[in-house]
């Protein structure tokens, strides 16, 4: 052992112990003790695995939210009624806002008000029960212009798409989801069929193509041209849920979201912008809400996940007392031999670290083994594609909160250890 002779005042002999006889010490005595060991840190395992589960799973669905984000279109800008600026009662209200009509659409569709627009579709929504003999299943039902397949790039697998002599004629045709059409009609052909929606008939024209399948619902869905959803399914309302508005290229979309400002104040003769009674989201500003609300989501539930790290910390306290009181006899006979108080503070507070840093290199491990399991499963029971993505931010987070477990807990139990007096130490039994 590599040993400094040093003199105090009192010229008694002691010795300075060198770090790596203090880690291999430390290393000695935890595995002496190696299933005690293990159960020490399961705690600290657990909370470490938690936080990694809880911010790689958070980062999967924010890469999965985020990719159907984009495929909405980098040039279309979505305008929907009312105003929201955040709080609860603004969004309520924009809900139930009729501020979009056939006015407004009809005025961002001339050129000469939105130069930069190449399509313009207005949309209504809502829910209803579809019925078809002795079978029934609730849909979303969306109303829309004969557009909307073109900004979502929506195709069919069988039939065809509604047109715009559809919309204009209030033809009462549908296309349906996958999961609608076999609901309804199992492995039946179900175009020409008639469904009822809120007891109209309507003629079955269409079925979506499972390549459109997405987290936001197409393969429940079921949609008619908004002129009938207006009339014959929505109580004759003559407002818009939301218009989306095409760029003719991503380039001009901020311009374009001034000429749509412009053009909607006019229409509404608001002359204070704060009295706007519409919303316009571009595929950017949609984006980043997306990903503030889920980041803030997952940094929350990291911390409750982190809170698990406490009780693991306690344990390691708890079995660091053990091994102080289990101990005693050494300590004084290596005091007595000249050991600081420095060495044998180190020596505990070394074997307090290395648990739980151990700990968090096997609650890493296993936290990304159960986030990969997780997805694989989730991937294969539904028709979603969540992406892998490792969490360096929660890898980094876990070691550097275990490391700091290890260093407050094990700083008590070692600073009892190091003040042992050598004679009271000896005689311990």
């Amino acid at each position: 052992m590599n040993k400094h002779i040093v003199y105090n005042a009192a010229s008694s002999p002691s010795y300075e112990v060198g770090l790596t006889d203090i880690v291999s010490m430390a290393v000695r005595a935890l595995l002496a003790n190696k299933i005690r060991s293990a159960l020490t840190v399961l705690g600290v395992i657990i909370g470490v695995a938690a936080i990694i589960i809880v911010m790689s799973i958070g980062n999967a669905a924010q890469g999965l939210i985020l990719k159907e984000v984009e495929s909405f279109g980098a040039q279309n800008v979505f305008i929907n009624p009312g105003r929201t600026d955040g709080n609860p009662m603004s969004a309520m209200s924009s809900v139930l806002s009729n501020s979009l009509t056939q006015r407004d659409v009809d005025s961002l569709s001339r050129a000469e008000n939105v130069p930069d627009a190449a399509l313009v579709n207005p949309s209504v929504m809502g829910s209803l029960s579809a019925d078809y003999q002795n079978k029934s299943v609730v849909g979303s039902i969306i109303g829309s212009g004969e557009h909307v397949f073109e900004i979502y790039n929506m195709t069919v697998s069988a039939g065809r798409l509604f047109t715009r002599s559809d919309v204009e004629g209030k033809a009462r045709v549908a296309v349906l989801g996958e999961n609608v059409a076999h609901d309804l009609f199992g492995p039946s052909n179900p175009l020409g069929e008639k469904i009822k929606l809120k007891n109209e008939k309507f003629t079955v024209i269409g079925i979506f193509s499972s390549k459109n399948a997405s987290m936001f619902g197409i393969d429940d869905m079921i949609a008619v041209p908004y002129s009938s959803a207006q009339t014959f399914l929505l109580g004759g309302i003559k407002h818009f849920h939301e218009v989306v508005v095409q760029a003719r290229n991503v380039e001009a979309v901020p311009n374009m979201v001034k000429d749509i400002t412009r053009t909607l104040r006019d229409n509404h003769n608001i002359a204070d912008p704060s009295k706007d009674d519409f919303t316009i989201q571009t595929q950017a500003d949609i984006m980043k809400s997306v990903d503030s609300v889920l980041g803030t989501l997952t940094a929350f539930l990291s911390f409750v996940a982190a809170i698990s790290l406490l009780v693991g910390g306690v344990g390691v306290m708890n079995i660091m007392f053990v091994s102080v009181t289990e101990r005693t006899r050494e300590i004084g006979l290596r005091k007595a031999l000249g050991a600081t108080h420095r060495a044998i503070l180190f020596q505990f507070l070394c074997e307090a670290i290395f648990l739980t840093a151990g700990g968090g290199i096997v609650g890493i491990l296993a936290g990304l083994g159960t986030t990969a399991l997780a997805i694989v499963i989730a991937n294969r029971i539904t028709s979603l594609s969540f992406p892998f993505i490792v969490s360096w931010t929660g890898m980094l987070l876990g070691i550097v909160v275990a490391v700091c477990v290890g260093l407050v807990f094990g700083i008590f139990p070692a600073r009892q250890a190091a003040k042992k007096s050598p004679i009271e130490a000896l005689r311990y039994e």
